[in-house]
């Protein structure tokens, strides 16, 4: 586990975002941010916090919901009620580079907050809005979840096995995706500003990043007329590109063309296959991917998953372990990346992103509810009896 705060790799220093967003797709894209340098005040209700604080479990032994953990290192916590501290956050925009909400849609509006109130205090704002469903449309008032998104965008429909209903990829696919997207799109907006002085309005959503995902199959459609469905772990244009059984567990093969096949079919001890006209090429082997499949899984029946990974790396066949969480946490690749970093003793990933062959970490641990609100308030002008009184009237919670 690698240890230490940060990387030297900051190129947005100097950077101050006002991050106005919960869950999971706004807080993945500010702790990038905060990761590359950026100073990224969090503001979250003075009441419970982020909603995601609570989301769990698992809990990790101080009691912070490890989903809320893995989204948020780096950031400063500001509590701060959004409506009666309306002042308070405009004083913040007003000395910042972006600002970036969630909030249902059209409520940043209705509170002042929309992207033309913020552009007429700081025009050099570079203000970032994620959404459900995107701007315009009949479902652009609609609120969402990464779920809604994997089944209106299609993704749940060619997820899961042929003879059962679709399924929920099992990760966060689309908020943190979008979180990216978000990302590169402030990023850009920020390099544009060095050109032409002025802010940007980033809109993206959680129904478009779906669409992104699903590209080459609605493609599929649009194109050819072809409705994409469920083959499990296989992959629809490719075979065999699937998992099989082994003895002792699943391995994948990705064996992506003609010359690959041949050598799997060799080290099966099967080179036949590979001129059977059955098989000879790849959309041959699509065509009978069932009796492919049938076949393949017989023969890595024989041996254990070690075996064959070993067999097949020394073929130059691609293929990998279907491991678990267990699994890939003590695996030696995970600890050589030194992509895992103890944070004032809580395990979080860094970026998966290396500069100059050294991985960029965070800078600091999650921050606890209003750790940081003192802070803040005092770095933006505000007096010690000024903040006194706004904790005195439930604007403002500081961490004790």
């Amino acid at each position: 586990m690698m240890e230490g705060m940060g990387s030297s790799f900051l190129p947005l220093d100097g950077i101050r975002v006002v991050d106005v967003t919960t869950s999971l797709a706004g807080p993945y894209c500010t702790e990038v941010l905060a990761a590359l340098g950026a100073d990224v005040v969090k503001v979250e209700p003075p009441a419970a916090g982020d909603e995601a604080r609570t989301w769990g479990p698992p809990f990790a032994p101080a009691g912070e919901s490890t989903l809320f953990l893995a989204m948020n290192a780096g950031k400063r916590s500001l509590a701060l009620d959004l409506r009666r501290g309306h002042d308070v956050l405009l004083r913040l925009v007003d000395r910042a580079d972006v600002f970036i909400q969630s909030l249902r849609p059209g409520a940043a509006e209705e509170r002042g907050l929309g992207a033309d109130d913020l552009h007429g205090r700081n025009p050099r704002l570079v203000y970032c809005s994620i959404g459900a469903f995107g701007r315009p449309g009949p479902w652009s008032r609609r609120p969402g979840y990464d779920p809604l998104a994997q089944a209106s965008g299609g993704i749940v429909s060619v997820t899961g096995d042929p003879e059962r209903p679709g399924v929920r990829v099992g990760v966060s696919l689309i908020d943190q995706g979008t979180g990216t997207w978000a990302a590169l799109g402030i990023v850009s907006a920020l390099l544009d500003r060095e050109r032409t002085g002025a802010g940007r309005e980033i809109d993206v959503s959680l129904y478009e990043t779906a669409l992104a995902y699903v590209s080459y199959h609605l493609t599929g459609f649009l194109a050819a007329g072809a409705v994409a469905g469920r083959h499990g772990t296989a992959f629809p244009s490719i075979a065999p590109y699937q998992t099989f059984a082994a003895r002792d567990g699943q391995l994948m093969i990705a064996a992506g063309n003609d010359r690959l096949f041949a050598a799997l079919a060799a080290e099966l001890g099967v080179p036949e296959l590979a001129a059977d006209e059955r098989f000879r090429t790849n959309p041959d082997r699509v065509g009978h991917r069932d009796e492919l499949a049938a076949l393949l899984e017989r023969l890595f029946a024989g041996a254990d998953r070690a075996e064959w990974l070993e067999r097949l790396e020394r073929a130059g066949v691609p293929a990998a372990p279907v491991q678990d969480m267990a699994e890939v946490a003590r695996h030696e690749q995970t600890r050589a990346l030194g992509i895992v970093q103890d944070l004032a003793g809580a395990p979080i990933l860094g970026l998966p992103l290396s500069a100059d062959r050294t991985r960029v970490l965070h800078r600091a641990p999650p921050p606890a509810l209003g750790e940081h609100s003192r802070e803040v308030l005092a770095e933006a002008g505000y007096t010690q009896d000024e903040i006194a009184r706004l904790e005195a009237d439930g604007v403002v919670r500081a961490a004790t």
